[in-house]
């Protein structure tokens, strides 16, 4: 107990202080440790472990939807970045340019990607000449780099590892089509995988991505109500086609432009899955994506049989589950801290009793209720508790999703929200940046989130300025 609670003290409470109950979480978890580089950071094993689980699963999905894995350069030369103006003036600041190639000063600046919309199209022009050479289905995970001012693990970071989709397609439908397949793609993954619910929705004119005709993006919301754009999806048009001179020869035989489409998802989510599930007594993760997801702890494994016996469950247990057997010589207090404070989802507990009874203990992380079970059917028993773990953070991730949003009738009540709660904020909006604008400057970072596809007519007016409203809007403050 007292090694409990010495492990328990070394984290702030959120309620105190969430951004160093954040801090603390990442470095005694050891997912990360600080970089000597500026803004960037070492992903630790168990945290690197974590977003491996994701790249596994997000990737069979890719492929099993038709996507390809490619890889593109890390440099992109400057005038290519150049050729589509948006997408430009979006990066141009965040943009890290390597401009010495050994000793000798470069003929062109190289810009490291910040992300490769303009590789893949210098490429496509090379490859795709008919429509038979459509859709191309590609698919990239890298690193990109983004020269960020104020960086916090996971969340933003200077350079991070994402995956990057980049599609082309015949015509604006298909193009449109995939960029919210792939939308629909992540909220599951969210939802399904991370036990995180989202809300769904485009995002607003002066929201979407540089170069974009239209942005879409998943928002889950963390603990203490504020958002994390979890992913987004953008449909380009044929824009970038048109400034990269991409054409093929279509099915009458003109000569058309290709539809493109992006979409992606970074090691934020690790970020997000600290904050929506974490409590203060550490890290708690969904089992699917848990590098352990059963810590077994032989208790007074001194004496005959213990070891041997829940090395016997642990082999069983392993051919399903991911396991962790620690027969270390560290007290069962600090075990138990240990991995509660690493957010393994289940721990099981036996000792000379429980195998004189033919069972084990089962202890949820989430709960941390125990539940005695008989060891004969032990891999079902194990597999109901991990669902059951999921079933909770979900839930209580939706009910604090719930329990955060408010609605807005009058700009009164909206700044009145916004000073003394938080959490999302529902009101209707005209569709003018000039009010986003106001609103941001009015609340001290208030930003349109997006507009939910499931939309509610909350009044006829702008929330903002009295015109008639075009869109309800989800509102709130961003990690």
């Amino acid at each position: 107990m007292a090694d409990n609670k010495k492990m328990v003290e070394q984290i702030t409470s959120m309620d105190t202080d969430f951004a160093q109950w954040y801090t603390d979480i990442v470095k005694k978890a050891e997912l990360v440790d600080y970089s000597g580089v500026k803004g960037c950071m070492v992903i630790r094993p168990y945290g690197y472990a974590i977003w491996e689980n994701i790249q596994k699963i997000m990737d069979a999905e890719f492929k099993r939807l038709g996507h390809e894995n490619v890889y593109m350069p890390m440099f992109i030369p400057e005038s290519l970045l150049m050729k589509e103006a948006d997408h430009v003036a979006g990066f141009a600041p965040e943009c890290a340019i390597v401009t010495i190639g050994g000793q000798n000063q470069l003929s062109e600046r190289l810009i490291v990607r910040p992300t490769s919309e303009t590789l893949f199209c210098e490429h496509y022009k090379n490859i795709i000449h008919s429509y038979r050479d459509l859709p191309k289905l590609y698919n990239q995970w890298c690193n990109v780099v983004r020269w960020e001012k104020t960086t916090r693990p996971f969340l933003r970071t200077s350079e991070f590892l994402w995956q990057e989709g980049h599609t082309m397609h015949e015509t604006a439908e298909e193009a449109r089509e995939e960029t919210l397949r792939m939308l629909g793609v992540y909220a599951e993954f969210y939802e399904k995988t991370l036990a995180i619910p989202v809300i769904r929705g485009r995002k607003t004119e002066k929201e979407k991505f540089a170069g974009a005709e239209e942005t879409y993006t998943v928002e889950p919301m963390m603990h203490n109500g504020f958002a994390l754009q979890g992913g987004t999806s953008h449909y380009f048009g044929d824009g970038f086609a048109k400034a990269f001179g991409i054409q093929f020869a279509g099915r009458d035989n003109t000569i058309q432009y290709p539809h493109q489409t992006s979409w992606g998802v970074s090691t934020r989510m690790i970020g997000a899955i600290i904050m929506a599930h974490g409590d203060d007594n550490g890290l708690v993760l969904p089992p699917a994506i848990a590098p352990i997801q059963v810590a077994v702890i032989p208790v007074q494994q001194h004496k005959e049989g213990v070891l041997e016996k829940t090395r016997e469950i642990a082999d069983r247990l392993a051919k399903k589950f991911r396991i962790k057997l620690d027969d270390s010589d560290q007290s069962n207090g600090w075990k138990f801290s240990q991995y509660e404070m690493k957010g393994v989802p289940l721990r099981l507990e036996m000792g000379p009793r429980d195998i004189e009874n033919n069972s084990c203990v089962l202890v949820s992380r989430v709960t941390r209720e125990k539940k005695f079970v008989s060891l004969d059917n032990i891999e079902a028993e194990v597999e109901a508790a991990l669902a059951q773990v999921h079933n909770e953070l979900y839930e209580r991730a939706a009910e604090n999703l719930k329990n955060r949003t408010s609605v807005a009738s009058t700009y009164e009540e909206f700044l009145d929200i916004a000073e003394h709660k938080s959490g999302f904020i529902k009101a209707m909006w005209c569709g003018d940046v000039e009010c986003e604008d106001k609103i941001k400057n009015d609340t001290n970072g208030v930003k349109s989130r997006c507009i939910p596809f499931n939309e509610e007519h909350l009044s006829d007016v702008c929330v903002c300025c009295g015109k008639p409203a075009k869109h309800m809007v989800v509102w709130g403050r961003q990690y």
